[in-house]
């Protein structure tokens, strides 16, 4: 499954916590067994999909950080 877009499957639009949270279902449904081939091959792929999605959040939340980081501490205005 490709890394490089989300869009056209509905995970653009999630926050990190459903992406995690559908993540969490998806995971639990396939540990559960008992789905058919072709639906737990679609559910791999969800997740997968869900994975790079969290993924996402968390690269872009470590760039803000370091970003932050390196502009340094706000000069004291008196």
């Amino acid at each position: 499954m490709s890394n490089d877009t989300t869009s056209g499957d509905g995970l653009d639009a999630l926050s990190y916590e459903q992406a995690r949270d559908e993540l969490v279902e998806v995971v639990r449904r396939l540990e559960a067994g008992g789905a058919s081939l072709e639906e737990s091959l679609a559910l791999w792929e969800r997740g997968e999909a869900l994975a790079t999605r969290c993924q996402q959040w968390l690269d872009g939340a470590r760039q803000r950080l370091d970003a932050a980081k390196a502009a340094g501490p706000e000069p004291e205005q008196s």
